[in-house]
């Protein structure tokens, strides 16, 4: 009976290894390098444009700008997002404006910075990821910029990308109408397929966002090469490739790869696939979506997580060893 105590408290310690943050927050470590200053007024750019969502309360709207660390509100452009912007830039919705939780805070920065997305609050806005977000924007226009997303209760956040349409609308930056509609699409259809695999060991949200930027680049090198759009076959090829390049072949299903050639069909005919803007800023996401794959791996090691893993299953071994000896 003792040595059963053993394994049981060497899966205890185990727990304890992994319940005790080893691994950071990278939601948390982004916050700290991409936060967008409200202090000082850039004079470059302008102001950072804070665009809160129409639904919530004065004491909510108070509430997301703390959560969004925005210091000094004469420092800040402030406009609502309603449900008629939601209409306005993607041709959907109900226009219920309460509906409208998400926010953001967006700041246009220098040439070459790329599309940097951080979620404030991730709690509250846990199905979409930051990478999901900078992607559908980067489709839909959007380049060289800092946005925070946060929101005072828990929602599943689409509205945030609205948001965003809106802070480069009432900038003068007027996006264009398809490629935000399939931009929607794009955030609507790899969120579904991350929380269908959300329980799935071998699935890895940051690596279906590596395929889909590697999707993305490798339709707009077909097109420039062949100078026409990719068949069907094509498409289906280049997705194929892309999961078996990140290990999901395996785990994303035949009908989640009829809704990303489906996606990717519509894609393809938008201006985004001819852009070098687009190519600049995906060639940007990649590098950070590498990044983010990697530091989770070296994050373990450097902490010894990976020593301690072989070791506690050593100690696992060694009690059942024991039970017969």
């Amino acid at each position: 009976m003792n040595k059963l105590k053993k394994i049981g408290l060497a899966a205890v310690v185990m727990v304890g290894l992994v319940g005790s943050g080893t691994l950071t927050n990278s939601a948390s470590v982004d916050a700290a390098s991409n936060g967008i200053d409200t202090t000082v007024v850039n004079e470059k750019w302008g102001k950072p444009t804070f665009v809160y969502g129409g639904g919530l309360s004065e004491a909510q709207i108070k509430e997301t700008e703390q959560l969004l660390n925005i210091k000094d509100l004469d420092n800040v452009a402030s406009v609502a997002v309603t449900g008629k912007d939601l209409q306005h830039y993607l041709n959907t919705g109900s226009g219920n404006t309460a509906n409208m939780i998400s926010s953001v805070l967006v700041q246009k920065e220098d040439e070459g910075t790329g599309v940097k997305v951080t979620i404030e609050t991730p709690e509250n806005i846990s199905e979409i990821t930051q990478e999901q977000y900078a992607n559908a924007a980067i489709t839909a226009g959007v380049n060289d910029a800092k946005i925070m997303v946060a929101s005072v209760r828990p929602v599943t956040g689409e509205s945030a990308l609205t948001g965003i349409y809106k802070a480069f609308d009432v900038n003068g930056e007027e996006l264009d109408q398809d490629r935000m509609e399939v931009a929607q699409e794009e955030l609507e259809t790899t969120n579904e397929i991350a929380q269908e695999n959300a329980e799935n060991s071998d699935f890895d949200s940051a690596k279906l966002d590596k395929a889909i930027i590697e999707i993305k680049q490798a339709l707009a090198d077909l097109k420039e090469q062949q100078g026409q759009l990719a068949t069907k076959e094509d498409i289906k090829q280049i997705i194929d490739e892309a999961l078996a390049n990140n290990q999901l072949e395996n785990v994303v299903t035949q009908q989640q790869i009829d809704q990303l050639m489906a996606l990717f069909e519509k894609y393809q005919k938008t201006s985004a696939i001819d852009s070098q803007q687009v190519k600049e800023q995906l060639q940007n996401l990649s590098e950070t979506v590498k990044d983010k794959i990697g530091n989770v791996v070296q994050q373990a090691e450097d902490s010894g997580l990976t020593d301690k893993i072989g070791n506690f299953f050593k100690q696992i071994w060694d009690a059942i060893v024991g039970l017969f000896n």
